[in-house]
């Protein structure tokens, strides 16, 4: 079943998805397959694997000089879908960004994804490059997530990106789009944000899931202006408990977003990173449940380091 009809059926269970990473290159899949065994036990609606293309970096030689050159470190993920959906029988969706990509390499991604039977996908444009001021596209790529909607569109509208009709199209896509209840870093206002999620619901995104937050509030604030604004597609809460004591002030740096007051001050009267992360467990069950009292029927949590934790959270949410 597609993502966007498992998040829209009718229901009254709570359901849950989890966004996973590939493994570092060169490491394996034992680490990750033991955090799906965990994961796959809590019955997810959905996983959801990031991409990772290649950044520049800087590689000192051996005359003090320095050499500019590309790296990947998590290559995999249209290979990690496919094992997650033969292993688990999950439902997966794969990252599709226009960082480090050009429209070449996103239509053979696509390609790649039809021969497997993957369908759904979300779109992102991806982050900056490290050291970068602004988002950078890579030549003969994309600037922007709405470019990469429409290729993915002409695609299933049979039709590369050259215009050349594709001979036998296979199935459709289906995807997702990323929001900011808390307006994306370089947007000027919130207005201009929605309008930009107005577009790519246009563009045929069928949901979109947001990016992490701690104030229940500004969602629900998000989500009203969202409506007011014309945008009508399901829109996911996406959660991560936090799980030390210096996330305090990293989190609202790297994510921009803001920890609500009470949040603060809890964790600042923490004396260990233990103490943080039971905080964080908490923390993130009351969001929950506020959450699903608010008529919200999934709720996708972020388990980048945090694996345990999110299993925690689940299962007391199952619990009651």
């Amino acid at each position: 079943m597609a993502v966007a009809d498992i998040i829209t059926q009718p229901r009254q269970e709570r359901g849950f998805s989890f966004e996973v990473l590939p493994p570092l290159k060169g490491t394996g899949t034992g680490a990750l397959f033991a955090q799906m065994d965990k994961l796959a036990q809590l019955e997810p609606a959905f996983i959801n694997i990031t991409t990772h293309h290649a950044e520049w970096t800087y590689r000192e030689l051996s005359d003090g000089r320095y050499e500019r050159i590309r790296v990947r470190r998590r290559p995999g993920t249209i290979a990690i879908a496919a094992a997650i959906k033969q292993r688990y029988g999950l439902t997966v969706q794969p990252h599709v960004i226009c960082s480090g990509a050009t429209t070449e390499d996103i239509e053979y991604e696509l390609l790649d994804l039809q021969f497997l039977g993957i369908s759904d996908l979300l779109l992102l444009r991806g982050d900056k490059a490290p050291g970068d001021r602004s988002f950078q596209p890579t030549a003969g790529g994309h600037a922007h997530t709405t470019d990469l909607c429409r290729q993915v569109q002409q695609f299933n509208a049979g039709f590369f990106a050259d215009g050349t009709a594709i001979k036998q199209p296979g199935q459709r896509f289906d995807y997702g789009v990323a929001c900011y209840p808390e307006k994306h870093e370089e947007a000027p206002n919130i207005e201009m944000d929605l309008g930009y999620l107005k577009q790519k619901q246009e563009l045929g995104a069928s949901y979109a899931v947001t990016q992490l937050f701690y104030d229940n509030e500004a969602f629900f604030r998000f989500c009203d202006r969202a409506r007011q604004a014309g945008i009508t597609i399901p829109i996911i809460p996406g959660l991560k408990p936090l799980a030390r004591l210096s996330q305090l002030t990293v989190v609202p740096r790297t994510f921009h977003c803001d920890i609500p007051e009470e949040l603060a001050r809890q964790i600042d009267s923490c004396q260990t990173d233990a103490d943080a992360a039971r905080l964080g467990v908490d923390w993130t069950v009351r969001q929950c449940r506020e959450l699903y009292s608010h008529g919200i029927h999934n709720i996708h949590f972020y388990t980048m380091g945090a694996t345990d934790a999110v299993v925690e959270i689940v299962t007391r949410l199952k619990q009651g």
